[in-house]
């Protein structure tokens, strides 16, 4: 499309995507992006210094479609700040690279974030179990139209909304208006998806899953570590100074304490799972009050 000048418009939504060593599944996700029903987008995808095949797999496809970036690792959060800081369309969208989306992720997203006139439009999704090719459709839903107010407390609460970036469309205007990125961490989009919210005066969520969540041995939990745990804790710590910056942290204390107890929990289940990944549970309770 051009506009009046002769100058190429933008597609109306960017598809983010960073990329390490994820060479078994990049094929089936660069084909599912490719199958959309809505066409009207660009993808732009970060090999973030992978050492496998992946960025040969990325270079055939960009003889097609020629939006590859090769940077050296740096990191997801890096790779995806890299591609947002590319990305000229109104809304935007993150996928990552060892995921697959259903044929209409894109349009259902888009006629929910337009017609309701939305900031962020939210679906849901499939855990597919890699090894044992099984399916599971993330069980707690929610439906409708929300203020910003309603969105952030369910967004904090962390069930029926979560702060996962992959499963959203975003005008890209909360980013750039904001600036807003995501910060080198594990568990960075829930450092920053608060941020998001606040600035959301509206928020749709549709009961459709529409992304497939490949839960697989190199997930970021199925790693988990004592670096991650405790950027888990950091990023929870975040929401709370960030609450406390804007003033509105009383407003938002049962649904952050909700947040703490979940974290809390998770955290527990880590430390113990990488005891006895280790074979030896001395010290779990002590590294659970560091």
């Amino acid at each position: 499309l051009e506009n009046k000048e002769g100058r190429a418009q933008p597609p109306k939504i960017s598809v983010l995507m960073p990329v390490y060593n994820v060479a078994k599944f990049l094929p089936k996700c660069l084909q599912t992006i490719m199958d959309q029903t809505f066409r009207d987008f660009r993808l732009i995808a970060v090999n973030d210094g992978s050492t496998d095949d992946c960025l040969q797999i990325l270079r055939d496809f960009a003889r097609r479609y020629p939006n590859v970036i090769d940077q050296p690792n740096a990191g997801m959060s890096m790779a995806r700040n890299a591609a947002l800081a590319l990305a000229d369309s109104p809304y935007v969208c993150f996928v990552d690279s060892d995921d697959y989306l259903a044929p209409t992720f894109l349009q259902e997203l888009y006629q929910a974030i337009t017609i309701h006139q939305a900031d962020i439009a939210c679906c849901y999704y499939y855990y597919h179990f890699v090894e044992s090719d099984i399916l599971y459709k993330y069980p707690f839903r929610t439906a409708g139209v929300f203020s910003k107010e309603e969105a952030l407390k369910k967004l904090l609460k962390d069930v029926q909304i979560q702060s996962l970036a992959w499963n959203k469309i975003y005008k890209r205007s909360l980013f750039t208006e904001n600036a807003i990125t995501f910060p080198s961490m594990a568990f960075e989009d829930m450092a920053i998806a608060h941020k998001l919210f606040s600035q959301a005066e509206k928020v749709v969520v549709i009961n459709r899953a529409l992304y497939y969540y490949n839960q697989q041995n190199a997930s970021t939990l199925a790693t988990i570590n004592a670096k991650k745990i405790n950027d888990f804790i950091l990023a929870t710590a975040m929401v709370r100074a960030s609450l406390d910056q804007s003033g509105v942290y009383e407003k938002y204390k049962k649904a952050y304490r909700s947040l703490t107890k979940k974290t809390g929990w998770c955290c527990l289940y880590y430390a113990i799972k990488m005891h006895r990944k280790n074979k030896s549970m001395g010290g779990v309770w002590s590294n659970m009050k560091k």
